[in-house]
């Protein structure tokens, strides 16, 4: 197997992990049997997860289905077959070609060909009208597919992208039976039929998401449990309650610091606390299609407000946002230095001196008694405490903000209709190669997920010219160029990235740790030590 990347040759980031507990399944044998009950924060708008990027779609629907490949938890960001028994990728990285596990069959009895992978990939890299792929960007690179045999897809691109192996591990790429698109092609939304470990049960609106063991999953022996329900708990404190009671037995999106301190004392050994940095930011997000936010020097004064450091050091101690970062993940290979951030508009250091600047902006803009809506998502954590910093933030520099806090579903809604002039929104990531995270920033009509409406080909050439370099040091100064002019335009920032703290129960085994709350959802491997 060829594996060549620019995550490869820039190397890994280690993600930490403070636990005195992580090696206790290495030296157990799993066991078969029972249910895991565990936290989901939020509940889905829809089923479908080409369409969404919203970890409360990954989570409820993961486990019922396969992906062609997927990432080595062990070894990240290494990826390793999922439905690709094995492939090869061309020199010249034009092709690739994946040979699928022979036998495996949907939940509704048909049997897994080369047909339903490509269909599934032609569903995401060219929706058909009605249909939402929110990874359309990401494929736009492939050319053909094609399926010479019921076990061998090939893919043939229309041009290089140096990342293209990490993205068919995407673990958003779930792979549907081409003859359910073909009678609806959006039966995704609401209606399951994967060929992953768990066979789809039941959905209870406002209660929870259930599902059995699949007899037959195609890898022998797995998965361990029984079955699963994902419990939706908007609220935090019955959250911890039910952790604290055995209801739940783990919460594996992200916990508060706060919330982590008062689990270890109350629970002691009981509970396991594991931690990385997170590869996941909140961003303030201005609709450019409305005034007054369609000059950019009041997008730019508004973000120019806020004290990025200072709101580091605040709300790190109260919520999962923690680092200043641009649109790479800091520390990551490709981050932008601290240094060189503080240069950008947005996070300078001297936020008096910014802020007298941004007022200026706003009366060169003719923009007085400046009044909005901040749109967010009624999540506690860390939707609330972003919202409250930012309507102070802005206080500070004479601009009156409503905060509006809504449901997942409408809130995703408003945003992708464009009903909102300013939000919170989020750049929901499961690596850390630029092609993934800078695609947020692209003009609308190539990334629907892009939720200011801009339009910028220049930002988009940047962007192609950095898919297509594989030279590490020319890739870094592209990603320096797309920044710096994202961050000028100003359409949409960066808030603060995330740190990820999952708390569960010792006797959950199995399960494993990363920089991503998207990745290890399908819950093959979770076995229960009781």
């Amino acid at each position: 197997m060829d594996r060549r990347s620019v995550l490869s040759l820039l190397g890994t980031t280690a993600f930490a992990l403070s636990t005195g507990a992580v090696p206790d399944a290495v030296a157990q044998q799993p066991k078969h049997g029972g249910t895991l009950n565990f936290a989901i924060s939020a509940e889905t708008p829809q089923y479908d997860p080409h369409g969404s990027d919203t970890y409360a779609t990954l989570d409820f629907s993961a486990p019922f289905y396969s992906t062609l490949l997927k990432f080595n938890l062990d070894k990240y960001p290494d990826v390793m077959g999922d439905l690709a028994d094995s492939w090869t990728v061309a020199p010249d990285l034009m092709s690739y070609t994946f040979k699928l596990h022979p036998g495996v069959k949907f939940h509704n009895g048909q049997e897994l060909t080369s047909e339903d992978v490509k269909a599934t990939y032609d569903r995401l890299r060219n929706p058909p009208p009605g249909v939402v792929s929110t990874r359309r960007a990401t494929f736009a690179d492939i050319g053909t597919i094609e399926a010479p045999d019921a076990l061998t897809v090939v893919f043939k691109m229309k041009a290089v992208n140096a990342a293209m192996l990490e993205h068919f591990a995407s673990p958003w790429n779930t792979i549907y039976s081409a003859k359910d698109l073909a009678a609806d092609p959006n039966g995704p939304k609401t209606k399951i039929n994967g060929t992953g470990p768990f066979i789809f049960t039941e959905h209870v609106k406002g209660s929870h998401v259930a599902g059995k063991k699949s007899d037959t999953y195609f890898r022998k022996g797995l998965p361990y449990l029984d079955g699963f329900k994902g419990v939706f708990t908007l609220q935090a404190a019955a959250m911890l309650n039910a952790l604290q009671g055995g209801q739940l037995m783990a919460e594996f999106r992200g916990i508060s610091p706060a919330e982590r301190d008062r689990l270890v004392q109350a629970m002691g050994e009981k509970i396991r606390i594991e931690e990385s940095s997170w590869t996941l930011n909140l961003l303030v997000c201005f609709n450019t299609e409305k005034k007054p936010f369609d000059d950019v020097r009041v997008r730019k004064a508004l973000l120019m407000a806020i004290d990025r450091w200072g709101g580091s050091a605040g709300l790190s101690r109260i919520s999962t946002l923690r680092s200043v970062g641009g649109v790479v993940r800091p520390g990551s290979p490709l981050a932008t230095s601290p240094d060189d951030l503080a240069k950008l508009p947005g996070f300078s250091r001297d936020i008096k001196a910014s802020r007298e600047e941004a007022k200026k902006l706003l009366a060169e803009a003719g923009v007085t008694n400046l009044k909005f809506v901040l749109w967010n998502r009624n999540l506690a954590m860390p939707y609330t405490p972003a919202g409250i910093f930012l309507v102070d933030q802005w206080r500070q520099i004479g601009v009156e903000v409503e905060h509006k806090q809504s449901d997942t579903s409408p809130y995703i809604a408003a945003m992708t209709s464009g009903n909102f002039d300013v939000a919170i929104d989020f750049s929901n990531l499961f690596m850390d190669d630029s092609s993934l995270g800078l695609a947020k920033y692209l003009s609308v009509a190539r990334a629907p997920e892009n939720r200011s409406r801009h339009k910028d080909t220049e930002l988009d050439k940047i962007y192609d010219d950095h898919l297509r370099e594989r030279d590490p040091e020319k890739r870094k100064a592209l990603i320096r160029a797309f920044e710096k002019r994202t961050f000028d335009m100003a359409y949409q920032e960066p808030l603060l990235w995330w740190h990820r703290i999952v708390p569960s129960h010792k006797t959950v085994m199995g399960w494993k740790m990363s920089p991503s709350h998207n990745l290890g959802a399908q819950l093959e491997d979770v076995w229960l030590n009781t």
